[in-house]
C-alpha cells in the first residue's frame, strides 16, 4: 500500500480581514476632486422687490422727518423714490418674485413721495405768507 498524502495548502485570510491601504507615491501629487461650489439653489431671492418694501415702509413710517423745515421735506424726498424706482427694476427683472413684494414697494414709496411733496409745498407757503401780515392798523 502506498502513502499518498494530499499536498500541503498554503494558509488563506478570511474574508472579512482588512486589507492594506494604498500607499501614496513618493513623489507624487495628490489628486483630490475639484471643489465646485455650495450646490445651487433652485429658487432665487427677490433682493430688488424685497429692497423696494422695506424702503417704502421706512419711507412712510419715517414720515416724521418733515417736520423738520423744507430740509426734512427734500431729505424725504430719498428714500420713497428708491423704493418706486427699486419696485419697478424688481418687476422687470425678477418675474419670480412674488408680485405683492415690488407692489407694495411701489405704492409705498408713492405714498412717501406723496408726504413729501405736500410738506415741501406747505413749508414753502409758511414761509412765503409769514412776513406778509402786520398786526398794526
Amino acid at each position: 500500500m502506498s502513502d499518498q498524502t494530499p499536498p500541503p495548502v498554503p494558509p488563506q485570510e478570511p474574508p472579512y480581514a482588512a486589507q492594506p491601504a494604498a500607499q501614496p507615491v513618493p513623489g507624487a501629487t495628490p489628486q483630490y476632486a475639484p471643489y465646485t461650489g455650495a450646490p445651487a439653489s433652485e429658487t432665487k431671492s427677490p433682493i430688488l422687490s424685497i429692497i423696494s418694501l422695506v424702503a417704502g415702509i421706512i419711507g412712510v413710517v419715517g414720515f416724521f422727518v418733515v417736520f423738520i423745515p423744507i430740509v426734512g421735506s427734500i431729505m424725504q424726498l430719498v428714500i420713497p423714490a428708491a423704493a418706486v424706482v427699486l419696485g419697478f427694476l424688481g418687476k422687470k427683472r425678477e418675474p419670480f418674485a412674488p408680485k405683492g413684494l415690488w407692489l407694495t414697494g411701489i405704492i409705498l414709496g408713492f405714498v412717501g413721495l406723496a408726504i413729501a411733496v405736500i410738506s415741501l409745498i406747505g413749508w414753502i407757503l409758511l414761509f412765503a405768507t409769514a412776513g406778509t401780515y402786520s398786526t398794526s392798523p
